[in-house]
């Protein structure tokens, strides 16, 4: 760019051009050099601890490979696993168990947790102390909770067992986890213990966001509590629930904590989910083989919910 310059004996401007700012080259290349520095190890770690092993059990999943008879992968089988874990009986009861928590596992969530929310959604002083408090379930560790709710459950000392023996005496003694039912119920109530206190925080926002006139006219028009709960607080709340819904459906299809310290898969096979089916067929029976490819199902069946739940969520946007 030229610029007018003056000169000593005023004849007069004289054209300069002015340099361009040295070094912006360099520094451009510095900065792409610091980026690639800084993202380079987390990348190298998830490629090492994340893409690699995927890969990895996705070839598996395609070989007949059993670490009892050999300690090196075996022969391409093709679609043979897979169609083996569709046929297995195990694995379909497996499919079962998981449906059938996840189903049971989300209902009551949902209702705890709507409970809760509708309790403390006025913001008094109690309320506002009980609200910090509903986190601290959720931040228990998995294994934790499963660790606590075995020994409550526990006919001879155990706290919960000895309340509700206390409240119906023909349940005093009674094994929960030694039932096929009250098993289930057991798992699933130890993770709403853990989700129902967040879902409530969840719903207290969203209750938050219903304009009060709305209520407030529906009250002079005469409807009842009931009726504003059922004909305009749950319709104006069902985008949140049905988006909590599908997160909690991928969260109770991962169980797998609570089933290990708890039951056990037991009584029999009714508490054996699909997550603790794969580490059974992985490391017990060693087929690692089949393992991967009952692993890789249920990748693809979690795929799903999630591209649901990513869905849902951009186009709640």
């Amino acid at each position: 760019m030229e610029l007018p310059q003056p000169t000593a004996e005023g004849a007069g401007p004289v054209l300069v051009r002015r340099a361009r700012p040295s070094g912006q080259p360099r520094t451009q290349l510095r900065s792409v050099s610091l980026r690639w520095m800084l993202l380079g190890p987390p990348l190298f770690i998830v490629m090492l601890t994340v893409i690699y092993p995927l890969l990895s059990a996705f070839v598996t999943s395609f070989r007949d490979w059993r670490l009892i008879y050999s300690p090196n992968p075996g022969p391409f089988v093709g679609l043979a696993n897979y169609s083996r874990a569709l046929g297995d009986s195990g694995f379909l009861n497996a499919l079962r168990v998981s449906v059938e928590y996840t189903v049971i596992s989300v209902t009551l969530t949902l209702l705890f947790g709507l409970g809760i929310a509708l309790l403390l959604s006025k913001p008094t002083r109690l309320n506002v102390f009980a609200r910090t408090l509903l986190i601290l379930p959720f931040a228990v560790a998995p294994l934790l909770k499963g660790y606590s709710w075995r020994f409550m459950l526990d006919p001879d000392a155990g706290v919960y067992a000895r309340m509700i023996g206390a409240v119906v005496p023909p349940l005093r003694g009674f094994v929960w986890l030694g039932h096929e039912f009250t098993a289930m119920l057991s798992l699933a109530m130890s993770e709403v213990w853990g989700w129902a206190p967040l879902f409530a925080l969840m719903f207290i926002g969203a209750l938050g966001s219903i304009p009060a006139e709305t209520t407030e006219a529906a009250k002079m028009d005469g409807a009842t509590g009931l009726q504003i709960f059922f004909r305009i607080t749950l319709p104006l709340l069902s985008p949140v629930i049905f988006i909590v819904a599908l997160l909690k459906v991928i969260s109770a299809f991962k169980m797998f904590d609570q089933v290990v310290v708890m039951t056990g898969g037991g009584p029999g096979d009714s508490t054996q989910t699909l997550y603790y089916y794969v580490y059974q067929l992985a490391f017990r029976n060693l087929d690692m083989g089949y393992a991967s490819a009952a692993a890789y199902l249920v990748v693809i069946l979690m795929a799903i919910f999630a591209a649901l739940y990513v869905r849902v969520l951009l186009r709640e946007r």
